[in-house]
Order: C-alpha cells, then sequence, then structure tokens
C-alpha cells in the first residue's frame, strides 16, 4: 500500500463529483484531515451546473458553501402557457469552473485524476493498476447505482451556454418555461443569465426512458433561441444529462445491497430529491453529518449515512407518489398541467416542496381539488408496493 499526501487522518473520497466537492469544502477547515479525491476519468467535477434554491439550505451552510458559488440571484420565474409567475425565492449555481478553483485553494484536498478504482473498503481502495491507496476513512461517492429496488422516470437535459449578439433580457432564472411544445414526457425550457449576454439555455424533458438524441434537443435549443430573438454569437460550452425521478423505492433492500462497512454519498446513495433531481440539499447534509462525525472509522460513519438515508426516505414518501401520479397517471402531453396547477399554490409552500421539508399541511394543500389526471390512474398511484413488485417481476 502507498499513501498520498501530508500526513493526518486520511479520508479518501472515490469519485469526484458534487457529493466530493462539498465534503472536502466543508472538512478542509477540520484540523489535522487529509482529504484525497480520486477520479477514473481526466476531469475532476466533470462540465455541470450544480444549482439550489437558497432556501434549500441554512444560513451556515450558505457561509462555507460560498466559496464554491458562482452565481446568484435574488428571483426566479415559471412559464406557462396559461399562467406566469415570478418568486422572490433566491437562486445559486456552482459550475465546474467555480468548484475547482475553489477546491484548488484548499491546501489539505488532493485530486487524483486517470485512477479508476476497482475495489473499495473500509481502510483503502484497488486501483484497476491493481495499487493500493490506504485511508483511514473512505467514502465511495462515484455516481448513481442501478438496484432493482428503485422504480425511476429520468430526467434528461442538453444545456447549452451561449453569448448572445444582444442582450438578452433575461434577469432571473427561468426555471421552467413549459410553454414549449410538450415532446417525449414533460418537456421545459430552463434558462440561467450569467451576464446580459451570456446564457445557459437547457432543454429538460420528464420521460420514462434514457434515450437521449443530444442533436435533437441542441436543435430545440437553437429554435427557442430564434423564437425569442436571440442571435447565438458563439457556443461557450455544453452539458447534458440524466437524472433518476423515483417512482417507488424500497429503501431497506437498496441499502442491503450496498456494502455495511463502505460509506455511500450522493446520487449512489440515493440522496437526492425524488421529484426535482436536485442532490445538492443532501449533499450539504451528509457532508454536515460527516463533519461532525470526524474523526470516524467507515463502518460508523456506514451505518451513520444510512440511518440518514432511511429517514429521508420515510420523510419523502409523499414525492415519490406525485412522481407516480406525473409519471403514471398523466398522459405525456399534459403532464405540464400537474406543475402548473402545483406553481399556483403559495410560495413558502414551494420552498419546502424543493428543499424536500413539505409539512403535512403543504401535502393536503397540493391534494386538495380534483387532480389534472384522470381519478381512476390517480388511485392507482397511492399504493407503492405494487410498482416495486412489477419492477421485481
Amino acid at each position: 500500500m502507498f499513501r498520498t499526501g501530508n500526513a493526518g487522518q486520511r479520508l479518501l473520497i472515490a469519485g469526484a463529483g458534487l457529493a466530493a466537492v462539498l465534503l472536502a469544502q466543508r472538512l478542509s477547515n477540520i484540523p489535522g484531515i487529509d482529504i484525497v479525491i480520486l477520479e477514473a476519468s481526466g476531469s475532476p467535477f466533470g462540465e455541470h451546473t450544480w444549482s439550489f434554491h437558497l432556501a434549500d439550505v441554512s444560513e451556515g451552510d450558505l457561509q462555507w458553501l460560498e466559496p464554491l458559488i458562482a452565481h446568484r440571484w435574488s428571483g426566479q420565474s415559471v412559464r406557462f402557457r396559461d399562467y406566469e409567475r415570478h418568486l422572490s425565492s433566491g437562486y445559486a449555481s456552482l459550475t465546474s469552473a467555480s468548484v475547482r478553483e475553489a477546491i484548488a485553494r484548499l491546501p489539505n484536498v488532493t485530486i487524483i485524476p486517470h485512477v479508476p478504482v476497482a475495489e473499495v473498503g473500509p481502510q483503502g481502495v484497488v486501483l484497476k493498476t491493481g495499487e493500493k491507496i490506504e485511508a483511514d476513512c473512505v467514502i465511495d461517492a462515484r455516481g448513481f447505482r442501478q438496484s432493482n429496488a428503485l422504480v425511476l422516470g429520468y430526467q434528461k437535459f442538453v444545456g447549452l451556454e451561449v453569448e448572445t449578439e444582444t442582450p438578452h433580457g433575461i434577469s432571473d432564472p427561468v426555471i421552467m418555461d413549459a410553454s414549449v411544445d410538450q415532446l417525449d414526457g414533460y418537456r421545459f425550457i430552463y434558462l440561467l443569465p450569467f451576464s446580459p449576454t451570456r446564457l445557459l439555455i437547457e432543454d429538460t424533458r420528464y420521460a420514462d426512458g434514457v434515450e437521449q438524441d443530444q442533436s435533437a434537443y441542441e436543435r430545440a435549443i437553437h429554435a427557442y433561441a430564434r423564437a425569442r430573438s436571440w442571435t447565438i454569437r458563439e457556443v461557450i460550452r455544453r452539458e447534458s444529462g440524466v437524472l433518476p425521478i423515483t417512482l417507488a423505492h424500497d429503501a431497506e433492500r437498496f441499502w442491503s445491497e450496498a456494502p455495511n462497512d463502505v460509506p455511500q454519498a450522493g446520487m449512489r446513495a440515493a440522496l437526492f430529491h425524488p421529484t426535482t433531481g436536485y442532490s445538492l440539499p443532501d449533499a450539504v447534509r451528509l457532508a454536515n453529518l460527516v463533519a461532525d462525525a470526524w474523526p470516524v472509522d467507515s463502518p460508523t460513519l456506514t451505518r451513520r449515512i444510512k440511518a440518514m438515508a432511511l429517514s429521508r426516505h420515510r420523510r419523502h414518501g409523499f414525492y415519490r407518489l406525485l412522481n407516480r401520479m406525473l409519471f403514471r397517471a398523466a398522459e405525456p402531453q399534459r403532464r405540464h398541467l400537474v406543475l402548473q396547477r402545483f406553481y399556483r399554490l403559495p410560495q413558502p409552500l414551494i420552498e419546502r416542496f424543493y428543499a424536500g421539508e413539505s409539512t403535512r399541511f403543504d401535502v393536503a394543500r397540493i391534494l386538495t381539488g380534483k387532480p389534472p389526471v384522470p381519478i381512476h390512474k390517480a388511485l392507482a398511484c397511492f399504493r407503492e408496493g405494487p410498482f416495486l413488485t412489477l419492477e421485481r417481476a
């Protein structure tokens, strides 16, 4: 075995994604900690934009997140064919570039690219080259783990960050512009204004399958820009992804499939909002959990993370119900009506929904009235078990 970095209590993280970023940032000021992040590819932190609502996290968490944040806004908007609304909820985004710059400033964090991991254990990893790296605690954050204990829909997206010839006129993020043609399920355009002429235009679709024709998405983005009378002078960068949306989840079975002595993090631990796919708020909670527990060994941390994940799972049953109604009860071309109805509700309720902290009163408000889906199909979605049984079959 060999050790890397400075002497001290060693934390090894496999996978350089959002969970690793937040763990490194949160734990970096703990005396005597040495953090090593291993990444299989040559591009740690990839090419991504990670966004969150400011109400998703506490003021204290915002303070340690601040070095990672590339852009902040004081409001956000949504658009549907029959309804538009501006909300005063703050919003922020991290980018791969802002993350790389912030992590590079941390003297006790080492990132090693081009090191595919073959095995992860409680006291180290084995690389595909056969080399071993040891540590006092190891966290597996290598991305989403497939399991029959999860029944999924998908959020697929392609984004182009562009420079426009003239000012685009967007001042705050447009979280959903669902006034567009409804293709491949529920479709909306997501807009992040980075400057008067710099804009991220993202075509997002809540769909049943993972297939994605990226060139078709890009053509749709260019068509949207033309419809808004924007002339794209240059495409600065591209990003794309497929996020899981949870319809049903047997959490006990999911965790029984994972090692009981290696902590799981991020998407690998199914720590993401079941409906939006946003993973930053849960990654913040996990980073705080690890910081509060440190120093800690891998088996103990595994138990603590599992307990947190199971608690979040129990609280998130309502979101999985909404997802089943969206994906199984609503006709694909009418899925936007579910969201249009939701966005007529009070702003504090919407903020709690995005934070994954909906109250019983919130649930009652959301479910009150006639749903924009056939009643018999809505009723068939209430029980989670049958969906898991079908998946296993």
